[in-house]
């Protein structure tokens, strides 16, 4: 009876830890989308941070991810260490909500019928029925996640009534007797079985809910799970602060440090008073008390909010402590380190908000391309050695970014559940070739350029006020680029390709009159050829833009996604009257422009 029992434990456990993990992670992923702009908003006072690190914690149900996350920010240098300090200090306070919850297993059979339905065995059941109608039945937004959270609940109380039942027969054996008894005369003992445990499931919350389940056996008492409730805070900033030190720089590994120094802090604070009361005799009524889920569950939260209001006042302790202990590295100068930095893996288990940094560093990238190849622009009529030095090295930077993101992208696909999610990075891995290729081009121009400087080749007034018109037209598109993916503007994106279709006329055009120019002998052959080069370089341009816009309006409208070229096509063949009003205007205006010939001179 005893080996069944202990199965019928462990199974329990199971489950309870399973809901745990299915609940949380669907909180995570259906409300990470804002804690990013919440966690930067409202962590400029301290209190507000202490505020939101209890908010955030009580919300996701794990005081690991909120630290982690913390971390993964402040790595990014969204926030800073002194930031961090209030969230770090009230993720400890808002893990203490899912003890709060699980003291409903103290409710009554003899309770009133609208009390019983918060009972587990009745709250169960509804959760699971819920959860499953909402994932198989039910199709809206978010649908899945919420039954995800919803199943979790109920699996989570499944596993929570599996293990108190096992328990009261296992109690019934006396197998808990010398145990607990152990528990009660050494407070050592206790902080160390609480730590362990907690190491071990890296959880505070889940250790909290297994020692609640064991009390409904009767036989534990306040003196035997104060010191391992204690003892689970530990435990858990241990797990907490390994996770935040891999692959992070200085400030990162802090956050971890900061965790554990309030953490031990807290340890000494508490096991120190409650020793002190004891010995005064002030905690007679409480010593020997039988301790229920209710007992466990407000001894975790005053422990925790106690200590975090005693503590608070020294956090910036905590803080230069950390710096003596994690000591600054010394990483090469780079503009856009943050950026890199931001692309953390601790940032996988909230998808939102690793999606997020990959959109800055390809929002940093199209403004990068962009930037060099105004710059390339600039260096034909006026070649500039320190220019195109600078161009070089952004064209590094830009393939340095396209090189990170691309593999964080890879690394990240696997964690993505929600469709929405699957659909962003669908857009993120076509455009960060386009933003590459632009950059490349921007390359090319400036090689042509510094070719033509060493050759002392020039345009002729002709060609250089073709170019005019025509790098105004390609500006247009690039900004209209740049709006579409930056703003997921699908009304910019639906411009460019009139504009891009009037790109194509106007080089063809160009590219025939220089060829009769240059069959008549009437222009310098090698500066002719620069030309050339030069319209196919601003073609290919405005063919990534159009892909970049067409890419656009399919996350907008993933139906598409894979009709992409049919819509391509039909907008071509004539059929809508927008694109052939939108392509007649630009193809008036920019060829009125083009006829504004420049006298000619010799090129």
């Amino acid at each position: 009876m005893d080996f069944f029992s202990i199965i019928a434990l462990f199974g329990g456990l199971a489950l309870f830890l399973y809901g745990m993990r299915l609940m949380g992670d669907s909180l995570k992923e259906g409300s990470s989308g804002t804690l990013k702009k919440v966690m930067e908003k409202l962590t400029d006072n301290p209190l507000k941070a202490l505020a939101l690190g209890i908010l955030v914690t009580a919300l996701i149900q794990s005081s690991t991810a909120t630290i982690v996350i913390t971390s993964g920010l402040v790595a990014a240098g969204i926030l800073t260490l002194h930031q961090s300090l209030g969230i770090i200090i009230g993720a400890n306070v808002g893990t203490t909500v899912t003890g709060q919850i699980i003291r409903l297993l103290d409710i009554s059979d003899s309770a009133t019928a609208w009390l019983r339905l918060f009972k587990p065995s009745t709250l169960a059941p509804i959760a699971l029925i819920i959860g499953i109608v909402l994932i198989m039945f039910l199709k809206f937004r978010n649908s899945r996640t919420v039954g995800n959270i919803a199943m979790g609940f109920g699996i989570l109380f499944t596993g929570l009534m599996n293990m108190t039942g096992a328990v009261d027969v296992l109690s019934e054996k006396g197998v808990f007797d010398s145990l607990f008894a152990n528990l009660g005369t050494s407070p050592v003992l206790g902080y160390v079985t609480g730590a362990g445990v907690a190491f071990i499931l890296q959880s505070s919350s889940a250790t909290v809910g297994i020692l609640q389940a064991f009390s409904m056996s009767g036989q534990l008492t306040f003196k035997a799970i104060y010191a391992v409730i204690v003892g689970i805070y530990l435990g858990d900033c241990v797990t907490t602060a390994i996770v935040c030190s891999i692959g992070a720089k200085s400030d990162a590994k802090r956050v971890g440090i900061v965790n554990i120094l309030f953490n031990l802090s807290e340890t000494v604070l508490v096991l120190a008073v409650v020793t002190l009361l004891h010995q005064f005799g002030l905690l007679s009524g409480l010593w020997d008390k039988v301790a229920s889920p209710g007992l466990i569950a407000n001894t975790n939260t005053i422990f925790n909010l106690s200590c975090a209001l005693l503590l608070f006042p020294f956090a910036g302790i905590y803080e230069k402590l950390s710096r003596k202990i994690v000591k600054d590295e010394k990483v090469p100068a780079n503009k856009y380190q943050d950026k890199f930095d931001a692309l953390n893996p601790v940032f996988f288990g909230t998808p939102a908000l690793a999606l997020r940094s990959c959109y800055d560093m390809l929002l940093t990238m199209i403004t990068a391309a962009r930037g060099n190849l105004e710059a390339a622009f600039a260096q034909i009529t006026d070649w500039q050695e320190k220019r195109a030095a600078a161009i070089d090295e952004e064209e590094d930077n830009i393939d340095r970014m396209t090189d990170a993101v691309s593999n964080y992208m890879l690394a990240l696909n696997p964690h993505l559940k929600e469709e929405n999610h699957v659909h962003i990075i669908d857009q993120y891995y076509k455009v960060v070739t386009e933003f590459e290729r632009l950059g490349d081009h921007a390359t090319n121009i400036s090689e042509m350029a510094t070719d033509m400087h060493r050759k002392d080749l020039q345009f002729s007034d002709k060609a250089l006020h073709d170019l005019k018109v025509l790098k105004e037209l390609i500006d247009r598109i690039l900004d209209l680029a740049y709006q579409a993916f930056s703003k997921r503007d699908g009304e910019a994106a639906a411009r460019i390709e009139p504009l891009e279709e009037v790109v194509d006329d106007m080089t063809n055009v160009l590219k025939e009159g220089h060829i009769a120019r240059l069959r008549r002998g009437e222009c310098n052959i090698d500066a002719g050829t620069c030309f050339l080069n030069l319209l196919s370089d601003i073609e290919r341009i405005s063919d990534l833009c159009s892909n970049i816009g067409v890419e656009t309006i399919a996350r907008i409208n993933p139906e598409l996604e894979f009709q992409s070229h049919d819509y391509m096509s039909s907008l071509h063949s004539g059929s809508s009257e927008r694109f052939n009003r939108e392509y007649h205007a630009a193809h008036d205006e920019f060829f009125a422009k083009l006829s504004a010939e420049a006298e000619p001179s010799e090129e």
